[in-house]
């Protein structure tokens, strides 16, 4: 049994495009989910603290007794939770992954972002 991790949006609807997509690239059998409304915004702020700590505790869950592989953090289209363009949730996207990275070194984390017809692509660090 081998394990990743999503940080997603609590919409339904990206909820399966992303699982089908991290089983294939983390070559896992399970994708925890880990879900708020616009997650990409809150750990790219910081400034939730009630929110972020539950974020890592439900990450630790994930980590520890999963021992998920890899992280993913998720932005998608028409998200209410963080209902900007698709430029800014991908900038949120890319310093939520930075700042996870500082905080989980050795752990492959990674940016994905859910287009308005679900598809999901991972975003590089010069993604705009």
């Amino acid at each position: 049994m081998s394990f990743c991790t999503a940080i997603n949006c609590m919409d339904g609807r990206a909820q399966i495009p992303v699982i089908e997509f991290l089983q294939q690239r983390f070559g896992v059998d399970y994708v925890d989910s880990i879900t708020e409304p616009g997650p990409n915004k809150i750990l790219a702020e910081q400034t939730d603290s009630q929110r972020l700590d539950s974020i890592f505790q439900r990450l630790q869950i994930s980590l520890q007794h999963h021992h998920s592989v890899g992280l993913a953090v998720v932005g998608h289209a028409d998200c209410a939770g963080n209902p900007v363009a698709e430029q800014e949730q991908a900038a949120h996207t890319r310093r939520a992954v930075e700042y996870l990275k500082g905080k989980y070194e050795g752990l492959e984390i990674i940016g994905l972002w859910v287009d308005a017809n679900w598809n999901v692509v991972e975003l590089s660090a010069s993604d705009a």
